[in-house]
């Protein structure tokens, strides 16, 4: 900066210096008194800051807009981008780029100077619409930048692992899709679970919202209103651990001489039959106490194979283990009725049968692999079938319309009761020899028992389509042969016993495939040797017949009824 221009006005002229060497005058004492410069400086003195503060600001002026020059040059040179720039652009920050340059350029530029009114304006929307701006933005659809051709390729699944080997359904699936494997496994849910269930529908979980919030305030307002015990129990049998109690046997009041091959519950009354090699057959009456005794028959010289009610449950009919003639027990009228022979049976001994479940067929299993059908009411042969080898057991569908007969060489055929020919043959996953069958109620599983002690559980409808079935389940607990297979009525339970070793008898949970830990008691010797076993028609009660002549009776707490 320049120097202030009052600094020359202090210097005195020369005239000045010479009037100081005359002598005073009246004149030059008043031009003393007129000519004051320490008063003439402070007077300039605002003057020249006034000047400096105005070039300070016309610098500064100037500088501003060499910035804004500056600036400007820069934003052309931004904007000047190439094709290919903005191919890439796009490629790498989408398609949103176009519609944001002019917020990128406005941000390169500076933030824009608002009024006082305007940043008064924008205050109070920017409050009243920040809530609305955060709940857009999170619903907003964003486009991916990019697409990668590997996510969508289909990785392959070892399906030969030891935790996978059971979804495969022939040896040539070694390998499956996660899509496919994923399928198997919701198909096999639902065959456990019975269909889907209610908290796995999609479409049913939202309409039951939908109702369940006009009715949530009824609801409240009931469940205020009345007093007792909201605890309920669940309907579906749990698995792990069973609730039961033991109870006194069930032949409490006569046990048998010897070893007891069949216990049976009556269809409709609260009765159960023994029957053993004592050539005896009883009935009592199961209360769970005292279990009193009803009435007992003696067959002489007719040691029981086998014995079982008819479906009305007015009669019992029971086969010898070395004749080729059976019994018929009228309870009505108490009468005996002996069947000597049946016209076009040629059989040495007849031993194991069934009954069909509507009460209208009685199938007789015989030797070489003949299986004779005769009619219940008049006992006579309607028909006869024929399989490869020799058959070890049979079981009637639960509308009676088919036969399933289990050969000793692992083969099931399958038959047509009403046409009698053969509709499908089977063959039983690992079994060696063949020993017993039985079909759920439901006619939903079928399980077969084989000499190895593996009891496998298949699906019916897949039973009637391959030859070669995979288990749903294999149940590997008893380690001699299987001997005796039976489902409980509601299909919960399935019970598997083995004769050749004493508590061999296991429980399986149906729904989850498992064991049920805590039967038979453990530390405790109560069952022997199993011979026979059966469920009451409410599954209420459980009894085991066994080699000591007594058929052990259990209570099932889950079941309120008989």
């Amino acid at each position: 900066m320049r120097p202030a221009p009052a600094a020359r006005s202090v210097k005195k002229p020369k005239k000045m210096a010479k009037l100081k060497k005359t002598p005073k005058t009246k004149t030059t004492a008043k031009l003393k008194k007129t000519v004051k410069p320490k008063k003439t400086a402070k007077r300039l003195q605002p003057r020249a800051e006034a000047a400096a503060v105005a070039e300070q600001a016309a610098a500064e002026r100037e500088a501003a807009a060499a910035e804004a020059s500056r600036r400007a040059r820069h934003l052309k040179a931004l904007s000047r981008t190439s094709e290919a720039e903005r191919e890439l652009e796009e490629l790498v920050f989408g398609d949103s780029l176009n519609a944001g340059e002019d917020e990128l350029l406005q941000c390169l530029a500076g933030p824009q100077r608002l009024d006082a009114t305007e940043r008064k304006s924008l205050q109070k929307d920017s409050s009243d619409s920040e809530v609305e701006n955060q709940a857009k933005s999170k619903f907003l659809p964003k486009k991916p930048a990019w697409v990668d051709d590997d996510d969508e390729a289909e990785e392959n699944v070892d399906m030969t692992h030891r935790y996978r080997k059971d979804f495969m359904k022939s040896d040539a699936e070694k390998t499956l899709t996660k899509k496919k494997l994923k399928r198997r496994l919701e198909e096999q849910f639902q065959r456990a679970m019975g269909g889907v269930p209610a908290w796995a529908d999609l479409e049913n979980r939202k309409k039951s919202k939908r109702t369940a919030s006009d009715s949530d305030s009824d609801e409240d307002d009931d469940l205020l209103c009345r007093t007792g015990n909201f605890i309920s129990y669940s309907e579906s049998l749990p698995r792990g651990i069973l609730k039961l109690r033991t109870c006194l046997p069930a032949n409490q009041e006569r046990f048998a001489d010897g070893r007891l091959v069949t216990v049976q519950f009556h269809p409709s009354a609260q009765v159960v039959m023994t029957a053993g090699h004592d050539r005896s057959v009883s009935l009592f009456q199961v209360d769970g106490i005292r279990n009193p005794r009803i009435q007992s028959i003696y067959l002489e010289g007719f040691p029981i194979h086998k014995a079982c009610f008819s479906v009305d449950g007015e009669q019992v009919i029971a086969t010898g283990a070395h004749h080729k003639m059976f019994f018929v027990y009228d309870m009505m009228s108490g009468n005996i009725i002996p069947i000597q022979k049946v016209r076009g049976v040629e059989e040495r001994f007849i031993r194991n049968f069934e009954v069909s479940p509507d009460g209208s067929f009685m199938l007789l299993t015989g030797t070489s692999g003949y299986l004779h059908l005769l009619s219940m009411k008049t006992k006579e042969l309607i028909s006869t079938m024929k399989i490869n080898g020799r058959c070890t057991a049979c079981a009637f569908t639960s509308d009676s319309s088919k036969i399933y007969s289990y050969s000793k060489e692992g083969e099931v055929f399958i038959w047509d009761v009403r046409s009698r020919k053969c509709l499908h043959k089977f063959e039983d996953e690992g079994s060696l020899e063949g020993k017993c069958i039985a079909i759920s109620k439901n006619d939903q599983y079928v399980a077969c028992g084989s000499a190895s002690g593996v009891v496998n559980l298949y699906t019916t409808d897949v039973c009637l389509k391959e030859t070669h079935p995979k288990p749903v389940k294999a149940i590997m607990n008893l380690v001699t042969s299987a001997t005796c297979v039976t489902f409980n009525p509601t299909t919960e339970i399935l019970a598997v016993a083995s004769r050749e070793t004493d508590e061999a008898v296991k429980l399986v949970h149906i729904p989850s495939y498992t064991v049920f830990s805590n039967f038979p008691v453990f530390r405790r010797k109560q069952i022997y040797l199993a011979q026979s076993m059966d469920f009451s028609p409410r599954s209420g009660f459980f009894s085991v017949a066994n080699n000591k002549g007594k058929a052990l009776l259990f209570r099932l707490k889950h079941y309120s009824d008989f």
